[in-house]
């Protein structure tokens, strides 16, 4: 049954300032937004993306253009959900208006889990490229972990500071990171040689199989979408800007993929390409000549990772807080100063530390990789939700929530969203899906005891 508990008011606070006149505290305008979307869409994948789907030939790059078909659907879906319910929270907010408190609750158990799981891969993946630029980083297992350690910590650090300096990171090192992308994408170009394409298909697959496969290998790549609408309350004028950073940021981050490959696809032979370690690195060389290529890929790989933790460490607190303050998460999660939940903040920068610690000292292979692969499934559980919210929403011709003017257009986007997501689901495998189904019921616990305090502190009988 659908909940009627009413949605709770966030302060607005003034234009470029946060609540209560507070310094720390500044609601992100449409730049800072829109690279909140970029940064957590790009961390660093793209940087060993081509060599990774060059075994399947050229034909990836059909796969790339069907995926970001997809994936706008999705932005624009959550574009449109945004400007009808302008709460942080983003996908949690929609299940549980649609669906009810435990759908609800299951879009926030779920993205949480991504969120902190996904930190901790992302500082342990940072670790690699730290290397190059530090010999003295990767001489030890404790260095490695140290220097993940200190990759987390930092962006949490500038979190704790405050949406104002959340926003200043996250508008900077968008910037930084996409200077050696772009001059790859769009420079690389200009060096582009057909002749290094190799063949269309290089599997005995068939076209449609080759493309579900190099499709499996870049599905998750466009996990961020919905960065702006789980961050809706820290921003000015959600109800139009958070659709605009949805779709803006989306479609540069495609741009920057499709084009990024391509230059790299043109500039690298192909057969160099299948075994290299470092597809970027190995561009800039050929473009300018040289062996300094790999310095500044590493730079840039390093600056985009910090970028995408900045980013995600707030969205890994945003949903939370969102649920706390319905009741759904332990009140804690509701704390909130200078912008930011901090309690939030601090639980997930805990989680992932000690989820990293564990990867360097457990000696056991393969369980790391496993529970990062488990996020790409929780990951869709959001987007599933949410576009089946929408669907609800369309079905039942609810007035405040549809613009019946768009219904046509919004159904079909709905059903490509919902398919796309689907799609996410079937490319996470088997394992993966047996594992995340694992933890989305360990949280029905959660629900169970969340649900049992609010109906005491409500007087409503507890059993029947």
């Amino acid at each position: 049954m659908t909940s009627t508990v009413a949605p709770p008011t966030e302060t607005a606070g003034t234009a470029g300032s946060g609540p209560q006149g507070d310094p720390h505290a500044r609601r992100f305008g449409l730049p800072v937004a829109t690279c909140l979307v970029m940064g957590n869409i790009i961390g660093g994948g793209i940087f060993l993306l081509p060599a990774s789907v060059a075994p399947f030939g050229t034909v990836s790059l059909v796969a790339f253009a069907v995926l970001t078909v997809g994936a706008i659907a999705l932005a624009l879906v959550f574009g449109r959900l945004s400007q009808r319910h302008p709460r942080t929270g983003g996908p949690y907010v929609y299940a549980r208006a649609a669906f009810g408190d435990f759908a609800g609750f299951l879009a926030a158990w779920s993205y949480w889990i991504t969120g902190w799981v996904s930190n901790a891969a992302l500082a342990v993946a940072s670790v690699g490229y730290l290397s190059v630029l530090f010999p003295a980083v990767g001489a030890h297992k404790w260095s490695m972990c140290l220097a993940a350690l200190a990759v987390q910590w930092l962006p949490a650090l500038a979190n704790l500071a405050g949406t104002r300096y959340v926003g200043a990171v996250q508008l900077v090192s968008t910037v930084l990171k996409f200077v050696p992308l772009l001059l790859v994408a769009v420079g690389g170009l200009f060096f582009f040689d057909a002749d290094n394409l190799g063949p269309f298909r290089a599997t005995d697959q068939s076209a449609v199989g080759a493309v579900s496969a190099s499709a499996a290998i870049l599905l998750f790549s466009y996990l961020g979408v919905e960065s702006a609408a789980v961050s809706a309350g820290e921003v000015r004028d959600p109800a139009r800007n958070v659709a605009r950073a949805t779709i803006l940021g989306t479609a540069g981050a495609a741009a920057v993929y499709l084009l990024g490959t391509l230059a790299v696809f043109g500039l690298v032979a192909h057969d160099t390409l299948v075994t290299s370690q470092a597809p970027f690195t190995d561009a800039v060389n050929a473009m300018f000549g040289g062996t300094w290529g790999g310095t500044v890929v590493a730079c840039a790989a390093v600056v985009s990772i910090t970028g995408a933790l900045n980013g995600w460490t707030l969205l890994s607190a945003q949903t939370p807080y969102a649920a706390a303050q319905d009741g759904l998460f332990p009140k804690a999660f509701a704390t909130k100063k200078r912008g930011v939940p901090v309690v939030g903040v601090l639980v997930t920068v805990l989680l992932a530390s000690g989820l990293t610690v564990y990867n360097y000292t457990s000696g056991s292979e393969g369980v790391f990789e496993m529970l990062v692969l488990v996020t790409t499934f929780t990951a869709t559980v959001p987007y599933l939700l949410s576009t089946a919210a929408q669907v609800y929403f369309l079905a039942t011709g609810q007035a405040e929530r549809v613009d019946r003017a768009r219904l046509v257009r919004d159904a079909v986007l709905a059903c490509l969203a919902f398919g796309f997501s689907m799609w996410l689901v079937a490319g996470s495998g088997y394992a993966a899906v047996y594992q995340g189904v694992l933890f989305l019921f360990a949280g029905v616990l959660v629900h169970a005891v969340m649900s049992a305090r609010r109906a005491r502190r409500a007087g409503a009988p507890t059993g029947a």
